[in-house]
């Protein structure tokens, strides 16, 4: 995607479009298409959307017209604030609508760009990266979809030098849907991630026990969603808004009764971490912490702040503001839409209670999605509006304490070690999934086999501990050994399949055009002419050495290279002695070789030219020894993992990157 159209998306919005697969319909019919479509969608999904609590905005959709490369869409844009789930939700809708309108295909994004692939990010082909996925993700018959890119086995797709446009990618989307959806492991990592729904929808609400006003009480029986601006209010608060709250002239502290109010996880995670001290004016006096209903009074203090900042910053209603819904000529519509797909529950009459709070419900839903933008009202004037027509019962609300329902417990706000533990290896379901292909397959299966055969116990918790450093070493030296692109090194699993191959005619073309040695460009014919050339020429050479070795003399290459090999090693042994010197060599674990040279020794004493008086035996315990790389490897990795005492570090995640889970440290020292 464009870096600058990226940018114009903020950090917490996800914005939805979905498009028509079939484009032979005219203009007009397209348009008219479109907006029948936009009604049914919501009726579809009223059910969901009416007893869902936003944290910001809601799910809305509205008909685009064609706009130049972008065609005639439905479209819309969430705020989700600080609530990641309301952009996964839409995620799910845009799953359910898709599927039961099979003509339409979605695309979904924020600021990060295409969001569904980083879900996925573990599973995606090599090729597609944020610079390559632009136009290539849809969301089509209730799956993930993903342009392909042409390949050996196939011709189906885009190349990557070309960004498909949206008709484009959606003409190669009706003609090869098979084709383009997206490989069995990315549609599970997105099912994994949207797993629960719609259950996780009431899974996600929090009920808990608040003294609040009594007008607030009210306004919450009639809107239980306007418990998130009011929230969100409080939660961003600042001296300005805080003025207001020293008279709390709309909701008095005098009317408080206890109430049951409905969350979502999110916003009483908000509200109940906060610590806010109110007013000595304002008339909130909390009773002391050890008191049973302290919760309940400081939650119902900070709720009520939110709702007298809302409503400090509105005007008082007009009559217009007040007009009924049933005046919109959508209304109409809409509610035909909402009886055929089954939005009222069966063997309800007209008229009756529930009818008529499915009705409200769908009333509140239509003008928050359906009804235009530009007749649309703030919070805190919803709010003035609904205490304007409805008067409070004080007495009633005082009845109804005693038949609150039970609270829900906010043991989920701690994490325990062991539950953290937990939510990483869900998190980190790549390990899992690399099990079944690299070489931590062989590393299951190896230390099983070695221990089948051993009777007794403590050899195979050994046999298990030596083989799990061995696997280190072993997982580090498969590591260097992978041939990485110029992206950036990679894990031996993660490479193709495909053996490495190296056209020595394409590398040395390449040479000439970006050297611009030569004063004329070299075709392939001339190039072959050159192997041909230097193939003789190798050949004349060979023979002149094969020759000259038969005759019992030394050609100048041999010299050469012999001269090469000697001043390398001079230098060595050199470097060698000045390290000899210092500390160096103690940091470093070396092989057991005095055995080995004391059994050499004893075949041959002054097998190097030396005698014992000479000093031949103390230069030989002073030789430097080999190091044993293993050893040192693993020692090191352990060390470095020691220091790191359990956080995130270099060494924990090479091995984690690696497929390699060393035990925790269990020696205290």
């Amino acid at each position: 995607m464009d870096a600058l159209q990226r940018r114009s998306i903020p950090e917490d919005m996800v914005q939805y479009k979905l498009f028509l697969v079939q484009t032979d319909m005219t203009s007009q019919q397209t348009e008219e298409r479109l907006k029948h479509l936009t009604e049914e969608m919501l009726a579809k999904v009223a059910q969901l959307l009416v007893q869902y609590i936003w944290q910001d905005q809601p799910f809305n959709l509205k008909y685009y017209p064609e706009k130049g490369d972008v065609p005639a869409h439905i479209g819309g844009s969430t705020q989700f604030g600080d609530n990641i789930e309301d952009e996964w939700f839409i995620v799910y809708l845009l799953l359910h609508l898709t599927e039961f309108f099979p003509e339409l295909a979605a695309r979904v994004e924020d600021n990060d760009g295409d969001f569904l692939l980083i879900e996925a990010a573990d599973h995606l082909p090599k090729w597609l990266n944020p610079d390559t996925s632009e136009n290539r993700v849809f969301i089509y018959r209730g799956e993930l979809h993903i342009l392909p890119c042409p390949s050996k086995s196939s011709s189906i797709g885009f190349s990557l030098d070309v960004v498909p446009s949206l008709a484009q990618a959606l003409a190669l989307l009706s003609a090869q849907s098979v084709a383009c959806q997206a490989s069995p492991k990315i549609r599970s990592a997105l099912k994994k991630r949207l797993q629960g729904y719609p259950e996780k929808i009431k899974a996600n609400l929090h009920q808990a026990h608040c003294f609040i006003p009594a007008g607030i009480a009210s306004v919450l029986a009639q809107r239980p969603d306007l418990v998130a601006p009011a929230v969100s209010a409080f939660y961003l608060r600042d001296p300005v808004d805080l003025q207001a709250c020293r008279s709390f002239r709309t909701f008095p502290p005098d009317t408080r009764v206890l109430a049951s109010v409905t969350f979502t996880r999110c916003l009483y995670a908000q509200l109940q971490q906060q610590q806010f001290t109110p007013d000595r004016r304002s008339g909130f006096d909390l009773p002391p912490r050890s008191h049973p209903r302290y919760k309940a009074h400081e939650l119902g203090m900070k709720l009520a702040h939110g709702f007298e900042i809302l409503c400090s910053k509105s005007r008082p209603p007009s009559s217009e503001d007040d007009a009924p819904v049933n005046c919109s000529p959508q209304w109409k519509n809409f509610l035909e839409s909402l009886k055929k797909n089954g939005y009222f529950r069966q063997g309800q009459l007209e008229g009756s209670v529930v009818y008529k709070e499915l009705l409200r419900s769908a009333e509140i839903f239509f003008k928050q999605s359906v009804a235009s933008k530009s007749s649309s009202i703030s919070a805190g004037e919803e709010i003035l509006q609904l205490l304007r027509s409805s008067p409070l019962n004080l007495v009633e609300f005082k009845k109804l304490e005693s038949q609150l329902p039970p609270e829900d417990s906010d043991s989920w706000l701690e994490v325990t070690a062991q539950d953290l533990e937990q939510l990483l290896q869900e998190r980190s379901g790549r390990v899992a999934d690399v099990d079944s292909e690299g070489f931590s397959s062989a590393q299951q299966k190896r230390p099983v086999e070695e221990a089948a055969g051993k009777e007794d116990e403590e050899d195979t918790k050994e046999e298990e501990a030596g083989y799990s450093l061995v696997a280190v070493s072993q997982g580090m030296k498969d590591f260097l050994n992978t041939i990485s692109s110029h992206e950036g090194a990679e894990a031996p699993w993660s490479l193709q399949t495909q053996p490495f191959s190296f056209d020595p005619g394409s590398m040395a073309n390449a040479l000439d055009k970006l050297l611009g040695g030569k004063e004329e460009e070299l075709d392939s014919d001339d190039l072959d002419d050159d192997y041909e050339d230097e193939e003789e020429e190798e050949e004349e050479e060979e023979e002149e050495v094969v020759k000259a070795t038969e005759e019992g003399s030394s050609g100048p290459a041999e010299m050469s290279t012999a001269e090469t090999l000697d001043s390398l090693k001079s230098y060595m042994d050199q470097m060698d002695q000045e390290l000899q010197s210092t500390n160096v060599g103690k940091s470093f674990s070396q092989t057991n070789y005095k055995a080995c040279v004391n059994n050499d020794s004893s075949r041959s004493p002054t097998g190097d030219g030396l005698s014992t008086e000479e000093g031949g035996v103390d230069e030989a315990e002073e030789e430097i020894q080999p190091l044993d790389i293993d050893v040192n490897l693993v020692a090191n990795l352990l060390e470095s993992l020691s220091s790191q005492a359990g956080l995130a570090g270099p060494a924990s995640n090479l091995l984690q990157s690696l497929g390699i889970h060393l035990p925790p440290n269990s020696d205290p020292s």
